[in-house]
């Protein structure tokens, strides 16, 4: 080992020292699994990430998503993916796998045959006994080719991989596929060159995201030895020798393989880049992160540097109690919650704009891939708390994008807008991240870019959306339910104009609170009054009859009529109208007025009848374990046909804090605990598409007592923690501390008082400057609930804020 890598192996170990110093807490106490969520498609992937990096390297396997735990064989391992997402085409590029066998004409790999070189034939089995899954490493046994084991790790814009051949191998190869990628990632175009014995560099432009529109990834990658042979393939078979440059179209195969001779060590070390700005970034990457001075740095000081990043960033939550299984769930969420939004801009600070023009982000990091939809209801307000200077970039990132696109995104994927879910995300999620501090120096700029977006529709040569509904939402006070509008994407507003209807009407609630605070009195006014739209959905004539419930949210046509379905009748467990849901579902999207929706449902006594039927509260109150299995969760993707509490997707996460807000807080802990049984160290521990870290943000808000309630209020709302104690580094030497002694893991414990900074708290939640000043939240719990108690009486509760009109 050179002095360079020991010295980078001893500044993990002081690190790990340091940390344990500082806290109390040694790295092992802080395990992660990153195979949790890998199974029923959390769309997890278990390979090597640093945090916010920007390069990932995993295996792929027949998974759209990229590699599902039971996936039987390996097709190579990627260079790029997203985490938990649920669209397919998520990336995969630049597959690289080691095989060994003789390529040329008629050999394993005949060089007279493209098909020789497609990766679903040659493939590699492996086995998942010493397969190791953890926060910055990843490592595989292959046991096709007579066993090799893979490993990676990764830093933020360069990794490593490193693939061991079985001892007494004469020679090995490398295949870098560069014309196939996830199961239904789609290559458009690729272009590859060998440069000379040690390295190769190429683009591979992919279309990208639900069909969504192409972009670049342009790599970089450097070996620890010299290859003694290689060559090029493509549609017409192997070119033994060639260097290129060598180019292909859509869907045709490409690649290069390369011969190594193992005589003085079975171990072959790849160390990698990539750019989305152009070849010269994935170049300026390798050489800042990957190299040192003109040698590739060594897998296993990559390693000790990125295991170190891990161990600093976890080591920012710190939790007492609990079995290891117990920490395990706690600290893979917090590590699926850090991976994303995703850096964009290359070690030079340049990185590709929504103009598709090159721009320079100085002095602070340029996020890309922004699943907000998702996002905005516990991710961004979880990276608020644990990293208020990443959020800050999130928030000028956004801006940007606003400024070199002509609109702000919805669901941005690498440089374009997908135009993917419905609603109006970026409303809420900026929102939020003014009120807690993110957008200071320019709220006025990103006010007048909500505005825009909340009283206009983007012009048609714009890519972006927007709120395309508001034509008819503007002018009758919701969006209407129209099958045939034309779309810009795959989803469009008023192809689910109720749901749509709730988001706007959610999101005008929050902007007016802004608009309220800058001085924009009259927006407010006028935001204050559409916030209260919900209310021209309510239909009090709709009947659920088998649940004895009257009065629920009902899509609208154009003319104002409401929507039948082809028998004249309308069923609110129905699916239609509502984006990835139904009427049941949705109705409790209205937290900018919960007393106005508790009034409609009848009052507090029917909206909580109505609630214990949602979530089946009887039940969970018999065996919690089975009762989420059997009446919530009915498979990944249940989210139609539904008049239960579906934890598997985003627009009702935020429910069992409605009986919080009715003055019923025990039954948000039973939920609560319920709800956490889904949630297990194994591939298949995440509910549902894990989406970019927003299912396991909202674990570990449940897990810690704390969850954010309306955007843009800056409350979060408060309940009986999972653990012990907790302590949340807020930046700055600011340690927030969370106790609950009689709490333990997996059983109910219900909050008998609460104090914070020493002083009894009666109200139910905490402000964000409360949060902010830090200091000591303390919870009383016992066995059994006060049902007389705290949190549930009226001056207790929260109110909808001032200027929300009513």
């Amino acid at each position: 080992m050179n002095a360079i890598n020991r010295r980078l192996r001893w500044v993990s170990l002081l690190v790990a020292i340091a940390l344990q110093a500082q806290t109390g807490f040694a790295a092992d106490t802080m395990p992660v699994n990153t195979f949790i969520g890998t199974q029923d498609d959390g769309n997890t992937f278990p390979g090597a990430s640093a945090p916010f990096g920007m390069i990932q390297v995993s295996p792929t396997g027949e998974h759209y998503a990229g590699w599902r735990y039971n996936d039987t064989r390996i097709r190579g391992f990627g260079h790029s993916y997203l985490s938990g997402a649920g669209c397919w085409e998520q990336g995969g590029q630049l597959s690289v796998l080691p095989v060994t066998g003789r390529i040329g004409p008629g050999g394993e790999f005949d060089t007279g045959k493209a098909a020789s070189f497609d990766h679903k034939r040659y493939a590699a089995e492996y086995k998942h006994e010493g397969e190791v899954g953890q926060a910055g490493y990843y490592k595989v046994h292959l046991t096709s080719y007579g066993g090799i084991t893979a490993e990676a790790t990764a830093l933020t814009r360069a990794a490593a991989e490193r693939y061991t051949f079985a001892a007494g191998t004469a020679s090995g190869h490398l295949l870098l596929n560069l014309g196939q990628a996830n199961e239904r990632h789609s290559v458009v175009g690729s272009e590859v060159r060998v440069l000379d014995e040690r390295s190769v560099e190429g683009r591979i432009t992919t279309k990208s995201f639900c069909g969504g529109a192409q972009y670049t990834t342009w790599f970089r990658m450097v070996f620890d030895q010299p290859f003694t042979a290689h060559g090029i393939w493509d549609d017409r078979g192997g070119w033994p020798g060639a260097k290129g440059p060598s180019q292909q179209g859509e869907a045709r195969p490409h690649g290069v393989w390369l011969t190594f001779d193992l005589k003085n060590g079975a171990a072959v070390t790849a160390v990698s880049a990539i750019s989305h700005v152009d070849a010269e970034g994935a170049r300026i990457n390798l050489q800042a992160e990957g190299m040192v001075g003109k040698q590739a740095l060594s897998f296993d000081a990559m390693r000790a540097q990125a295991q170190a990043v891990w161990q600093r960033e976890l080591g920012s939550v710190r939790i007492e109690g609990g079995s290891t299984d117990d920490r395990t769930v706690f600290y893979t969420a917090l590590y699926h919650a850090l991976l994303q939004p995703l850096t964009g801009n290359d070690a030079d600070g340049r990185y590709r704009g929504y103009d598709d023009r090159v721009h320079q982000a100085k002095g602070w990091t340029y996020y890309e891939f922004f699943s907000l939809w998702d996002t905005y209801r516990t991710q961004n307000q979880l990276l608020a708390l644990l990293r208020p200077e990443r959020s800050r970039d999130i928030a000028n990132s956004v801006l940007k994008i606003r400024e070199q696109s002509g609109w702000l995104p919805r669901w941005g994927y690498a440089n374009f807008e997908t135009n993917i879910m419905t609603g109006d995300p970026v409303t809420p999620f900026l929102v939020d991240l003014w009120r807690f501090g993110a957008l200071k120096g320019r709220e006025h700029e990103a006010y007048a870019a909500l505005r825009e977006n909340a009283f206009a529709v983007p012009a048609h040569r714009l890519r972006a959306g927007g709120r395309s509904g508001n034509a008819s939402y503007l002018s009758q006070g919701f969006v209407q339910y129209d099958r045939s509008f034309p779309a810009k994407g795959m989803d469009v507003d008023p192809h689910h104009g109720a749901s749509a209807t709730l988001e706007y009407s959610l999101s005008d609630g929050a902007l007016a609170l802004m608009a309220q605070a800058l001085g924009k009195t009259r927006d407010a006014q006028v935001l204050g009054e559409r916030a209260l739209n919900w209310r021209r959905l309510w239909d009090e004539t709709v009947v659920d009859k088998a649940a004895d419930q009257r009065g629920f949210p009902r899509p609208r046509l154009g003319d104002g009529s409401w929507f039948k379905d082809v028998d004249g009748s309308y069923d609110p467990r129905s699916e239609r109208g509502f984006h990835e849901g139904t009427a049941w579902q949705y109705q409790w999207l209205v937290r900018q007025d919960v007393p106005g929706l508790v009034a409609a449902m009848g009052g507090q006594a029917q909206a909580a009848r109505r609630l214990d039927q949602f979530f089946d509260h009887d039940a969970l109150l018999a065996d919690p374990a089975s009762a989420v299995r059997k009446s919530w969760v009915v498979g990944p993707y249940s989210y139609y046909s539904q008049f239960r509490y579906n934890p598997n997707n985003e627009p009702d996460l935020h429910a069992p804090w409605v009986y919080t807000l009715i003055g019923q807080p025990w039954k948000t802990t039973t939920v609560l605990r319920a709800a956490e049984t889904l949630f297990g160290n194994a591939p298949n521990g995440v509910t549902g598409n894990d989406d970019l870290g927003t299912m396991s943000a909202w674990y570990l808000f449940s897990a810690l007592g704390l969850y954010p309630d309306m955007p843009g209020s800056g409350r979060f709302l408060l309940h009986s923690p999972r653990f012990a104690r907790a302590e949340i580094d807020l930046g700055k030497g600011r340690t927030l501390r969370i106790e609950a002694p009689e709490a333990k893991p997996g059983e109910r414990r219900f909050v008998q008082s609460a104090s914070f900074g020493g002083r009894a708290l009666q109200r139910v939640w905490l402000d964000w400057e409360q949060l902010q000043s830090a200091g000591t939240l303390t919870f009383k719990l016992g066995a059994q609930p006060d049902t007389q108690g705290w949190g549930t009486r009226a001056r207790e509760l929260p109110q909808p804020p001032a200027g929300i009109a009513r």
